[in-house]
């Protein structure tokens, strides 16, 4: 069996190390640290985080590092304040027994003056961002020109975040000797292109394949209606009781609303995004690390670089744009050889990505069912049972209180003292889990393993939607926004659901163009529709609906109403569906109305609006004698 001591290390590091608890090299570590002893060619390591790779690196370079030495030997450049604290602090640990060897921590959001004082004192090793990194070489604050080795560590992080052009100039300002050191969880173009470009005949050391998970992530997803995912995240929660993991969101807004919910509910959580001040994000995290909370909130920006062990879970709220990022996601649980689940919460329409995942990552995900009610009530009650069990009593404390207590439950007989002292906590989860519903669907009709049943279903879907609008038993409803505004399909119907508080409602055609949309619904449902969409607000502008008059100007069922109605041919009419006016999907039109990239809601017909010049303009006779061919003709566009 290797061990360290086989590998060659110092007895100072070995006895540093043992300290700390290291038992046997990880793959990564047993393959690094005797090719940097022994060898200074330039390495590039694929290897997840969480795997050992600090001490992979860190160890050989210490060992290596000569203190009797002026000048910065070796520089290590990572993407993130908490990671640069984090390896700085590993390396602190692992040469707790070399004298004199000077470790120093250069990252954003912290006095620079502080930083720079500690460099002039003389640095052996230092650790930084390529923020700061370069701030200090414009100083001239800090020399590359003497290391011998230059780390990259979470290279393709650094590239996500837009760091390429730093690592470029930093690179350019080391010396041709130096041994570089490239660590990486992916391996992207940009990454190999680094590596070719300032790394000579690099030997390649790879613990699993290109892009892929751990074996001790297990992977896990659970299909629920778009509407539903928060319920099923707390269900998730509360099916764990002793969860400790990261939930990942696309965007800041989500991520406050995911978080600012969880907590309105009773849950120990807290959120990480970019608008948060760095003192904030320090108070976050510090609270997160210490376990006084158990559940973190974040996007992949504000996430990136985190080192936080132990993570139970990591949830895909929404799931990320490619498979790279779901690497970093779920590599930051089951790290150090611990086991750890990745779940998603998907809806229908995401399954296609799941089947993706699984062939780019080589793994396969579970399909879990959301728990129901009584489930949770029974793992909450048990697990309630055991913190009873082992709750640490002090006697010493305790003892005069206790005859007061016993003369107060002494009419109670064992089994109903038992039973009260367990409902004080669990009648909370019974009572919100009572008549829960069923937040699972089924996916094998809308082709979760197959893109062909998936179009099938697609196909049989549309067909389905032509022949309910057919039925004359639906209302159409125009809507002020579009494409632009990231509206699709599933997002307008997820909104339906949500302002109706149903999901009864069987919907018809849906068109979404750039700027609006047309969508049709049940004739039964339209007024409670009208009125859902009261104040509903959209990327930080009102979402307003009304009924609107198909194309060929009949109504399509009731048309929800009376009132002010807007037509597809033109714009609002008190009356009926006019023709004059409003959106005419790029040509002028009869009357007022879109004029290429202009627009406009004239009553006039010999009268437009030029968006563009911001004025009226008078049309011409030739003009009106074309509307009104077009008009009579029933040319119109939408």
């Amino acid at each position: 069996m290797i061990t360290f001591e086989s590998i060659g290390l110092s007895p100072a590091i070995l006895k540093a190390i043992g300290e700390l608890g290291f038992d046997k090299p990880t793959p990564v570590q047993e393959q690094t640290i005797p090719h940097l002893l022994e060898n200074d060619g330039d390495i590039v390591a694929l290897a997840q985080t969480g795997t050992g790779k600090t001490a992979a690196f860190g160890l050989p370079i210490l060992q290596q590092t000569d203190i009797n030495l002026k000048g910065v030997q070796c520089i290590v450049l990572c993407p993130t304040r908490e990671l640069c604290l984090q390896i700085t602090r590993d390396f602190e640990k692992y040469s707790k027994y070399q004298q004199q060897l000077n470790v120093v921590a250069i990252y954003g959001g912290d006095p620079i003056e502080k930083q720079m004082r500690a460099l002039r004192k003389g640095a052996h090793i230092v650790v930084g961002t390529p923020g700061r990194v370069m701030d200090m070489m414009r100083r001239r604050a800090l020399d590359l020109s003497t290391i011998r080795w230059l780390v990259l560590d979470e290279a393709d992080e650094m590239l996500n975040m837009g760091f390429k052009e730093d690592l470029d100039t930093i690179l350019s300002e080391t010396p041709d000797g130096r041994q570089t050191l490239l660590f990486s969880a992916t391996m992207p173009k940009e990454i190999s292109i680094i590596a070719k470009k300032y790394m000579k005949d690099a030997h390649e050391i790879s613990v699993g394949h290109k892009n892929t998970s751990t074996d001790t992530v297990h992977h896990v997803y659970y299909a629920v209606h778009a509407s539903d995912k928060y319920h099923a995240l707390k269900r998730i929660a509360d099916i764990h009781p002793s969860i400790y993991g990261i939930i990942f969101c696309r965007t800041r807004k989500e991520t406050q609303e995911v978080a600012a919910k969880l907590m309105n509910d009773g849950y120990n959580a807290d959120s990480l995004h970019g608008d948060l001040s760095q003192a904030q994000r320090d108070t976050v995290m510090s609270k997160f690390r210490i376990k006084n909370l158990q559940l973190l909130v974040a996007t992949d920006v504000a996430a990136r670089g985190l080192d936080v062990s132990d993570l139970t879970h990591v949830i895909n709220y929404t799931l990320p744009d490619d498979s790279e990022v779901y690497v970093h996601r779920s590599g930051r649980t089951g790290r150090a050889g611990k086991k750890g689940t990745s779940i998603s919460i998907i809806n229908m329409r995401e399954s296609g990505r799941i089947r993706d995942f699984e062939k780019k990552i080589t793994k396969q995900f579970e399909r879990r069912q959301v728990p129901n009610g009584a489930e949770i009530c029974e793992k909450q009650l048990f697990n309630l049972v055991d913190k009873m069990e082992k709750v640490e009593v002090n006697e010493q404390h305790i003892e005069s209180f206790l005859p007061a207590v016993y003369k107060k439950l002494e009419v109670l007989s064992r089994e109903d003292l038992i039973k009260r002292f367990v409902s004080v906590e669990f009648n909370r989860f019974l009572t919100y889990y009572k008549n829960a519903p069923d937040l699972n669907v089924e996916l094998s009709s809308r082709g979760s393993r197959d893109q062909r049943d998936q179009r099938d279903s697609g196909d049989r879907r549309k067909s389905e939607r032509r022949q309910r609008t057919d039925d004359n038993n639906f209302s159409r409803f125009f809507m002020n926004k579009g494409k632009k505004d990231n509206l699709n399909t599933a997002r307008l119907i997820g909104m339906i659901n949500d302002q109706t508080k149903t999901r009864d409602i069987s919907i018809g055609k849906i068109e979404i163009m750039d700027n609006f949309s047309f969508f049709e619904v049940d004739a039964s449902w339209a007024e409670r529709v009208m009125n859902s969409f009261t104040n509903v607000n959209m990327n930080g502008s009102q979402v307003m609906i009304e009924p609107s008059q198909p194309k060929d100007g009949g109504g399509s069922g009731s048309g929800g109403g009376g009132g002010r109605q807007r037509s597809d041919r033109g714009g609002y009419n008190r009356d009926s569906g006019g023709d004059r006016g409003g959106y005419r999907g790029g040509s002028s039109g009869s009357g007022g109305g879109y004029k290429g990239r202009s627009s406009g809601t004239s009553r006039d017909e010999g009268k437009g609006y030029d968006r563009d010049k911001k004025k009226s303009y008078s049309k011409s006779s030739a003009d009106k004698a074309k509307s009104n061919k077009v008009r009579k003709n029933k040319k119109f566009h939408d």
